[in-house]
């Protein structure tokens, strides 16, 4: 059986950027750059000031020596004469810097009496100038493909005057529940029914990491109504199914795969929860067939299918970000496969404390209920104790200081 290690090279050997597009700098937020972004002029284009107060040339200024003001400058209306050694011009934060001046003193330095100034104190040459390019330059790279733009990168973009930018789109992602057993949501379960938690755990999950899901509904334990709702999901960047992927009499998910030409890359991966995983592809279409208890979902969810939607979604690493941190309390050694634990993760001086789920059965959703993180527990690994540092797979930080 494959480790955790194997079976995720796998998926990411098996899954490619989607093509790029291009689309308007105000909705490409939260996409990843296709190519690299190289600034087309100066930032800033000329000399300006830091500060509003008056610019002059630093050589023709003496201690005691008034300075004559003879004009103003403002941004987007600069002064456009030159000024002449002796002279100082009123000068507002962002306005370019005449011909002629270097300096700039700020108002509270400087007192003012009718059209001459004064210094109250000193001043260095070039004080208080922002520089020509000194932000970047024609031709600068601005951006490498493969990052992220958030609201830095739009903001940097925009100041280098790109109202279009290439991307990955966001992946569309189809997600199909399966089993008799289970009633949509607002429905009241009959006997040995229940409400299909699984959709709406994995769409939230998704969406966060960046997904446009496409909900294909449940499809009962029937040949035909399986076939037809995976058709119908067979248009999008990845699909994904919840249950029917284990060895029960009723688990059909993998012969309905096949049927549309699925081929299979792995299935069971040395894991707990998630043992039963399904993964392969549909032509270039990755395929994910999950474990249908909730935690195994989740787990599953984020072990693999997320790093193959970041890594559809253009990422230079998809792999989710790993942290370290201290346990609050004690946690069994390793077992014949590699155990994932959820836990909830509280900020200390230096860093951060996790703390196990409660819950950890792969039936419950209780145990997802807080958490932050995975803790990867190796087969056969000793017993963990307090206090001692681990690495865990992190899905988010908490919400403000101190809160689990």
């Amino acid at each position: 059986m494959l480790s955790y290690d194997e079976a995720i090279k796998l998926v990411l050997d098996n899954t490619s950027p989607l093509p790029a597009i291009e689309k308007p700098l105000d909705e490409a937020g939260g996409l990843v750059l296709a190519e690299p972004i190289v600034a087309r002029w100066d930032m800033p284009p000329t000399d300006n000031s830091a500060m509003d107060g008056f610019a002059f040339a630093f050589n023709s200024w003496a201690p005691d020596k008034p300075l004559l003001v003879v004009g103003r400058s403002y941004a987007g209306h600069p002064l456009k004469e030159s000024v002449t050694t002796g002279s100082a011009v009123r000068i507002m934060t962002g306005a370019p810097l005449p011909d002629g001046c270097d300096t700039v003193v700020p108002l509270e330095d400087v007192e003012e009496n009718d059209d001459a100034i004064r210094l109250q104190k000193g001043c260095k040459p070039l004080q208080h100038v922002r520089f020509a390019a000194e932000e970047f330059q024609q031709g600068d790279l601005l951006l490498q493909a493969g990052t992220c733009l958030h609201a830095g990168e739009i903001g940097l973009l925009a100041a280098a005057g790109f109202a279009r930018v290439p991307v990955h789109p966001a992946p569309r992602v189809a997600i199909l529940s399966t089993g008799d057993e289970l009633v949509e949501l607002g429905q009241q379960p009959g006997p040995g029914q229940i409400v299909n938690s699984n959709l709406h755990l994995l769409s939230a999950r998704l969406r966060e990491a960046g997904a446009e899901v496409i909900p294909l509904g449940i499809a009962l334990d029937d040949e035909a109504d399986l076939d037809q709702r995976l058709r119908a999901g067979l248009q999008a960047d990845l699909l994904l199914t919840s249950g029917g992927v284990s060895v029960g009499d009723k688990d059909q998910v993998q012969d309905a795969f096949g049927r549309h030409g699925f081929e299979k890359i792995f299935w069971k991966v040395a894991i707990k929860p998630g043992k039963p995983v399904l993964f392969g592809k549909i032509g270039s279409q990755p395929v994910f067939g999950l474990p249908g208890n909730p935690a195994s979902t989740a787990a599953t969810c984020e072990l693999f299918t997320i790093p193959a939607l970041r890594r559809l979604a253009g990422h230079k690493d998809p792999l989710p970000p790993r942290l370290k941190v201290h346990l609050t309390e004690p946690v069994k050694g390793g077992a014949k496969r590699q155990s994932f634990l959820w836990g909830s993760l509280k900020s200390e001086t230096g860093g951060y404390q996790f703390t196990p789920s409660n819950r950890q059965g792969s039936g419950q959703n209780r145990s997802l209920q807080g958490a932050c993180a995975l803790l990867p527990v190796a087969a056969g690994s000793p017993d963990l104790e307090t206090g001692e540092e681990v690495e865990v797979f992190l899905m988010r930080l908490p919400q403000g200081p101190g809160v689990y």
